[in-house]
């Protein structure tokens, strides 16, 4: 039957004579060219704002191509030292002491002392410091006896395998130290010393808040969603006015709010002063810590959680309750059987989104989270604009979001995206 309907349709042709199968495919295939020719501004606009962007990212997490660039002669000469249990070979210590010298007549200097010194604290100072003395010499007999002469560091396996290491352009080294591994003088992966260990305290840190506010608001936000779906419209409409309300307002003003009333001064202390809960001397510290950090997430991101919630609840038909109660079920029974379950895919997207929001939160830790109240996002931007790390942040960066894609996979798995709802 379906060879005939296709034989039929060869045989058959439009009014200018062309075969009808040849114009169905024509029409289709215009019709595609048309639709993406209307997505296509928003496809270059997502492509310049967002894809290149954490493409770049993504790209410069894993390339650093300082020493190769600064010091190039030193780069292609680190093949020749085979044996890693001994100092680099005389010819490795004149490439760098030819570069050194480039280095300072350029004044990039600094760029590789800041780059190595990343790497390993206070060789700043050593390659300033040589590149100074470096000046006023020639040619000596030995480069290698002259540069540890010069400054011990030299003579130090550590110095030479830090740099070794840097002169690849694509290297691991910042998601190493983003996850506090590092390099030992053999060339394996080693645990950083606990006390230098500062990212995966504050990953997990990180994780560990951003799944309390998710369950902060999911607490709050369910039964506020509830009576909104509930109630008559009239009543529902002030209440989500009031739900909205902080979307109206600055997230810098919100958040500095807190600080007033989550202060040692502040007003809920007072409060509790004044009410004979708390002495003048026993105010708790609630501001400057996780605290203070949870207490305004929670209520910033709030309405994220009430949204979703109250778009499925909305059209949850009230008669399946009545229907569960009319059949002998008690009303919590009814509710946790007949009505919960059917609000799971607003409680899945809730969740999804105040979760996402929260482990890239910034402003708001930044604000009233003082020492450990502080998030990844807080120690990207500091990589960012006061270190100049860039490749560190991008890193951190890079893993935070290979975290939140690993977390919608999951969810996608387990649950099914199809069945998120946002309203």
């Amino acid at each position: 039957m379906a060879q005939a309907t296709v034989d039929e349709l060869q045989g058959l042709t439009t009014a200018d004579g062309t075969p009808l199968r040849q114009a169905l495919h024509r029409a289709e295939r215009r019709a595609k060219v048309r639709a993406f020719l209307l997505v296509a501004p928003l496809l270059v606009f997502l492509t310049v704002t967002f894809i290149y962007p954490i493409a770049q990212m993504l790209f410069r997490s894993v390339h650093d191509a300082t020493i190769v660039e600064l010091l190039p002669r030193t780069a292609e000469a680190f093949p020749a030292w085979e044996d890693r249990t001994q100092l680099p070979p005389e010819s490795v210590f004149a490439a760098f002491a030819a570069d050194l010298k480039e280095t300072r007549e350029n004044r990039t200097i600094g760029q590789v002392a800041t780059r190595v010194n990343f790497e390993e604290g206070g060789l700043r100072s050593t390659f300033t410091r040589t590149a100074r003395h470096i000046d006023d010499v020639e040619d000596p007999p030995s480069w290698r006896d002259w540069l540890i002469e010069d400054n011990a560091d030299w003579g130090k396996l550590d110095t030479w395998a830090v740099l070794e290491r840097l002169s690849h352009p694509i290297n691991a080294l910042q998601y190493l130290a983003a996850v506090d591994l590092e390099y030992n003088t053999q060339g394996e992966v080693v645990a950083v010393p606990p006390e230098r260990q500062i990212y995966v305290p504050i990953f997990v840190r990180t994780l560990w808040m951003s799944l309390l506010v998710t369950g902060m608001t999911l607490l709050l936000g369910y039964p506020i969603a509830y009576f909104l779906a509930t109630l008559p419209l009239r009543t529902s409409n002030l209440l989500m006015i009031m739900v909205l309300l902080p979307f109206w307002t600055s997230l810098l003003v919100r958040t500095t709010s807190w600080i007033v009333i989550l202060g040692t001064e502040g007003v809920l202390n007072d409060i509790l002063v004044w009410a004979g809960i708390l002495s003048d001397e026993g105010r708790i510290q609630l501001i400057y810590n996780q605290t203070g950090t949870v207490i305004a997430m929670t209520q910033i991101l709030l309405p994220f959680m009430v949204l979703p919630l109250y778009s499925v609840m909305k059209t949850i038909s009230p008669s399946y309750m009545r229907a569960a109660m009319s059949l002998g079920a008690p009303r919590f029974l009814a509710f946790w059987r007949v009505y919960a379950p059917n609000t799971l895919p607003g409680v899945g997207a809730g969740a999804l989104l105040v979760f996402i929001l929260s482990i890239g939160y910034y402003i708001t830790p930044a604000l009233v989270g003082g020492r450990t109240g502080q998030m990844i996002s807080n120690f990207i931007a500091f990589h960012m604009q006061s270190s100049l790390n860039w490749g560190l942040a991008a890193a951190l960066g890079g893993i935070l979001l290979a975290g939140v894609l690993i977390l919608y996979a999951l969810y996608n798995r387990l649950v099914g995206v199809e069945k998120l709802s946002l309203g």
